[in-house]
């Protein structure tokens, strides 16, 4: 399918919705399609993100497919979005508000938003708040890994900071960063900038000096056998809930496939990793008796990114952080070659 028919599904769909719902009062495209123009394929493992805008708080939809278009559809209050200054430093939403991807605008307030928000968003003040907000996650997530939690609530807590080192270098470039492929986006970014001998140590920090190839498939078939299992089960009260289930197996396996065709087995790694520890997470809670049988497999992926332990996690969170001043000193000079170019 084309990105411009994915989309106008998608318009399709919120059309009804806030026909159906009035607190919905606006909306707009989020994610990997922003700025892909309309004759492009749309990949079988791509969803198309929505992000509705309240009056109120509400539930994150989630994922799910539509007249043959996978969705995924957030929420948002007003005041969670906020002004044109809290969108410009956001490195979450001004990507979303720098380009013609407002979908519904009743009032006018996104279209007034998105205005100020594409005027300064190469704004050097604007790029640098961005960029510091993202060293502030790592920084608090970081300092905050410990042993609290589950082991897979502990892993999460310890790859999503961890990843956000590839979405740094991404926002210093004025490059909207995604989800699941962070780091081939980092990739192509500090080898536009001149940093692409760089690029190693930064996948270092996530797979401790890299798995190979046959390694990560067999990662792969093991998280299928998990990701079935969970499928099967309740999985409403987690946020992550709708990503474990049939809609979202495309774009975890086939995803992961194509990323290990392409000889990036070492950046499918990081999808891999989260599906399973969240896996884990639901196992964990639903059906803890399966968590355990199931949980060597899930030990052996963390065996072979260095991370199983509490101490080794504590001690690849310290090695980063003394890092970071090496890498805002990348993030500055991509920065400042973005907004002069």
């Amino acid at each position: 399918m084309r990105v411009g028919a994915a989309r106008a599904v998608a318009i399709g769909w919120v059309r009804e919705r806030m026909r159906a719902d009035p607190s919905v009062e606006g909306a707009l495209f989020s994610g990997s399609t922003l700025g892909l123009p309309d004759d492009a394929v749309l990949p079988p493992w791509s969803d198309v993100d929505v992000l509705l805008v309240r009056r109120e708080p509400g539930v994150k939809v989630g994922k799910f497919v539509h007249r043959g278009v996978l969705l995924e559809v957030s929420t948002i209050t007003w005041a969670e979005l906020g002004g044109p200054e809290d969108v410009l430093g956001s490195w979450v939403f001004a990507p979303m508000l720098r380009t013609e991807g407002v979908i519904a605008d009743p009032s006018g307030r996104l279209g007034a938003l998105r205005e100020r928000v594409a005027a300064g968003f190469a704004d050097p003040v604007w790029v640098r708040a961005r960029c510091a907000g993202v060293r502030r996650r790592i920084e608090g997530g970081l300092r905050a890994v410990g042993g609290s939690g589950s082991p897979a609530e502990q892993v999460l807590a310890w790859v999503f900071p961890t990843s956000l080192l590839a979405v740094w270098p991404a926002v210093a470039g004025l490059v909207d960063p995604t989800v699941r492929r962070r780091y081939v986006r980092a990739e192509r970014v500090l080898s536009r900038f001149g940093f692409a001998d760089r690029y190693p140590g930064l996948l270092d920090t996530l797979d401790g000096g890299g798995v190979d190839a046959a390694r990560v498939r067999a990662h792969l078939a093991g998280l299928a056998v998990v990701f079935d299992e969970v499928a099967r089960l309740p999985r409403e009260g987690f946020a992550f809930g709708a990503d474990l289930g049939g809609a979202g197996r495309p774009v975890v396996f086939d995803g992961a496939a194509e990323l290990i065709a392409a000889g990036r087995h070492r950046e499918a790694v990081f999808w891999v990793l989260v599906t399973y520890a969240r896996c884990h997470v639901v196992l964990g809670a639903v059906a803890p008796e399966r968590e355990r049988a199931l949980r060597p497999a899930f030990g052996a992926v963390l065996a072979d990114l260095g991370v199983g332990s509490v101490a080794d996690r504590r001690r690849r969170a310290d090695g980063l952080l003394a890092a970071l001043p090496g890498w805002q000193a990348v993030v500055d000079a991509v920065a400042v070659e973005a907004v002069a170019g």
